[in-house]
């Protein structure tokens, strides 16, 4: 059975201290704003409104401010007024999702720089970060200006992985990285946690999946992209519905007597595609690797990974895996895709509370939750960006051994497994089949809510 943590969310109420100075004090509650702040930079600022609010926080572009100011318990309109000085401000509010603040000098329009609060869960490579370059810029000098050592780099993507001396190092550039009008985006490396293990079973009422590798139809086959550990052999019948497998980072076994996480969602997959074609479909498989032999994975090889399962003609995506660290380089590169066309598909986390998991939680994911017999799953994950719910398990097999694995991860590769056959066997479009799958697997109410 899956490993079930308990997520701590961040409140309102806390009071977090500008890394600028330890003397600064920002405290956003409901019922008041306070604050006590001297030569407080816009982007620490605007950082501390984005974490103390669950605001989405846009800024325009080479705009600086310092706030000195002193109040008690005001309202969050006169709040930002005196933090934000002679700046022009917006705050939108939103119906199913996170009001939005836009702060700029000259057009709203122009205030595009996501601003990205502080997650006190996110994990991340201590001394690194992600960095995205508008095309032309000399990331090599960019990087001997800061004293980093380049440890990873996609030219085609402008998007290269940074590593510094020491924490202090670390986050004096991320400062400078922000206000650098060369730079898009810049993030933490931040660390996914290793996929949950599998409870290996002496027997199962489920045989092994038995599938038909159809004709493609006339727009071609549905590719799914599964980005996740190494894929294990599935046996001659089922290794045909498999594409040569890649892998982003480095080398691993996909043999031994364990069952891998990507073995598992891959033949999850293949049972959900057989259910929707009727035994049959034209879809088939390619495997990225982006955990190699380690147990977690960043958002840097999901990134890779995402591009090279894009490259390789996959049209729909699976993420199986998930954390809480909000990339900006992952979502642009996600938003890229869909601009294309690509489907992506999540699992939401297996964390019973409503905090967002990424990917699940970027616009245009279909965030996929657990449910058993008609109820949220007890350990899954809830909230506004969860989209669809679908069943929780899945009997696979490792040779002629059956193996039960569970969780939200099983839940998206039945989703994607549903989609991709779908597809194959009505040549609908992606959009009808979301808009399907949508209304099929709705999310059941959280029990808690209802207390």
């Amino acid at each position: 059975m899956w490993k079930i943590g308990i997520a701590l969310m961040l409140a309102f109420g806390v009071c977090l201290a500008a890394s600028a100075a330890q003397s600064n004090s920002l405290v956003w509650r409901t019922n008041g704003i306070s604050a006590d702040v001297r030569n407080f930079p816009l982007p620490e600022l605007l950082k501390q409104i984005a974490t103390q609010t669950g605001w989405r926080v846009f800024v325009e572009p080479d705009t600086a401010r310092n706030a000195s100011v002193k109040f008690k318990n005001e309202s969050s309109g006169t709040a930002l007024k005196m933090l934000l000085g002679d700046l022009n401000f917006a705050l939108v509010p939103k119906t199913n999702s996170p009001s939005e603040l836009y702060v700029f000098r000259t057009r709203m329009e122009n205030a595009t720089r996501l601003v990205r609060g502080i997650n006190a869960n996110a994990k991340h490579v201590a001394n690194e970060l992600l960095v995205k370059v508008k095309p032309g810029t000399d990331i090599d000098a960019l990087a001997k200006s800061l004293g980093a050592k380049i440890t990873g780099r996609n030219d085609k993507l402008g998007i290269y992985r940074l590593e510094f001396s020491d924490a202090n190092a670390t986050d004096s550039a991320l400062a400078q990285l922000q206000n650098n009008s060369d730079v898009q985006a810049v993030d933490y490396n931040y660390i996914y946690e290793p996929p949950p293990s599998a409870q290996q079973l002496a027997s199962a009422s489920m045989g092994p999946v038995s599938l038909k590798l159809n004709p493609p139809g006339d727009s071609g086959r549905p590719i799914v992209g599964l980005v996740d550990t190494s894929v294990q052999s599935l046996g001659d019948q089922l290794n045909q519905f498999l594409l040569k497998q890649l892998s982003v980072a480095g080398d691993s076994s996909a043999s031994g007597d364990g069952l891998n996480h990507g073995t598992a969602m891959a033949e999850t997959i293949l049972r959900a595609m057989g259910i929707a074609g009727q035994g049959g479909t034209s879809a088939q498989i390619l495997p990225v690797d982006v955990y190699g032999s380690s147990g977690t994975t960043t958002s840097w090889y999901v990134a890779l990974g995402i591009q090279a399962a894009v490259d390789g003609g996959a049209n729909i995506v699976n993420l199986s895996l998930g954390g809480t660290g909000d990339s900006s380089i992952l979502s642009s590169l996600i938003a890229q895709g869909e601009s294309q066309g690509i489907v992506f598909i999540a699992s939401a986390g297996n964390e019973p509370v409503a905090t967002p998991t990424y990917p699940a939680a970027y616009p245009g994911v279909l965030a996929v939750t657990a449910e058993e017999h008609g109820q949220l799953a007890p350990y899954a994950n809830y909230g506004s960006f969860v989209n669809a719910a679908a069943p929780d398990s899945s009997i696979v097999y490792l040779g002629t051994t059956p193996w039960l694995v569970q969780g939200t991860s099983v839940s998206a590769a039945y989703m994607t497994g549903v989609a991709a056959g779908t597809q194959s066997a009505t040549g609908q479009t992606w959009a009808q089949i979301l808009a399907a799958l949508q209304k099929s697997f709705p999310v059941p109410a959280n029990p808690s809510s209802q207390k």
